[in-house]
């Protein structure tokens, strides 16, 4: 009985930790600096992944710093509130999209894709052939 009963609470812990994936909350680090950056809620809508600053953490360039640039309608709007995983899909290896993030500080839309990596997220942004990846931490 002991057994039966430690294998269904492996099988529930599985199961659990499988569903959760990568939506949730995120702290971004600059992969340059090391610095939290924001917080990101991850989600997905209608089979796509999307993602939303929900949080600013570092304060250095103000409480609620603007994308001075972004493109567009974007430009010098709030960071806070802006969606900047735009759309991606489910692959064999994660989720990735033409045009997936918006960079604020740059105010890029880049290519790119994402994946878990233990308990991390990995963040890859592609311009050309070069890219950049950031590890983000899930937010306790």
């Amino acid at each position: 009985m002991k057994h039966i009963i430690i294998l269904v609470s492996l099988v529930v812990i599985s199961i659990n930790a499988t569903a959760q994936g990568v939506t949730g909350k995120w702290v971004t680090v600059d992969d340059q600096t090391g610095i939290d950056k924001s917080v990101v809620q991850i989600f997905e809508k209608d089979g796509k992944l999307y993602g939303k600053v929900v949080g600013i953490i570092d304060k250095s360039k103000g409480e609620n710093p603007l994308c001075t640039q972004c493109p567009g309608d974007l430009k010098d709007k709030p960071i806070l509130g802006m969606m900047v995983v735009r759309g991606l899909s489910k692959t064999k290896d994660g989720w990735a999209s033409k045009n997936a993030f918006l960079e604020p500080e740059s105010g890029w839309i880049v290519d790119g894709k994402l994946w878990l990596e233990g308990n991390v997220l990995k963040v890859r942004a592609d311009v050309g052939i070069f890219h950049r990846t950031q590890t983000w931490k899930r937010l306790r």
